[in-house]
């Protein structure tokens, strides 16, 4: 028997998102820091495939020492039958091909895999447009893939340089 994690992650690589959810997410088997608050509801999940821009930059606080910071996403969201659902980018914003769109701010990470970036739990802002993304109070970020900042050096000699990154998320949108 396969635990529900194990689903969502076999879902995730199968691009498992639609409208309505065909896999629940097992909130109890994540990390507790990107598990949503009791009594949210899973309304829909979305397989988010893009590249994420890192831009070197001096570190705050830290005179002469360069890394690279993220920058900005972009993403195309995609359902289970690999259909275009909408978009993601910097604000965050989740914008639906129905015009609909909600932000957020991040409330917590956990660490994924080595050499992906971090699943994360969102708190979403009321959305605007009538549609897909009405009601949605919650995003999670699960069994992403790549991602993470560039592996090649960040210096003075390449502050201001700008490096896109390939990524895949699961993003399942909650509302109460």
């Amino acid at each position: 028997m396969k635990s529900a994690l194990t689903v969502v992650v076999l879902c995730a690589i199968s691009l498992c998102a639609n409208a309505a959810p065909s896999t629940t997410v097992d909130n109890e088997a994540l990390p507790e820091p990107v598990r949503v608050p009791a009594g949210q509801k899973q309304l829909m999940s979305a397989t988010g495939v893009g590249e994420l821009t890192y831009e070197c930059r001096e570190k705050k606080d830290t005179a002469g020492v360069f890394e690279w910071a993220f920058a900005g996403p972009v993403a195309k969201l995609y359902s289970s039958d690999k259909k275009e659902v909408g978009k993601y980018y910097a604000g965050p914003t989740w914008e639906s091909t129905d015009g609909s769109k909600v932000t957020g701010k991040q409330v917590a990470v956990a660490p994924s895999v080595p050499g992906s970036i971090p699943l994360q739990l969102v708190k979403a802002e009321p959305a605007t447009g009538a549609g897909t993304m009405a009601g949605v109070s919650y995003i999670q970020r699960l069994n992403t893939k790549g991602g993470v900042a560039p592996a090649t050096a960040c210096t003075s000699d390449t502050k201001g340089a700008r490096q896109q990154v390939a990524y895949e998320a699961e993003y399942v949108f909650y509302g109460s």
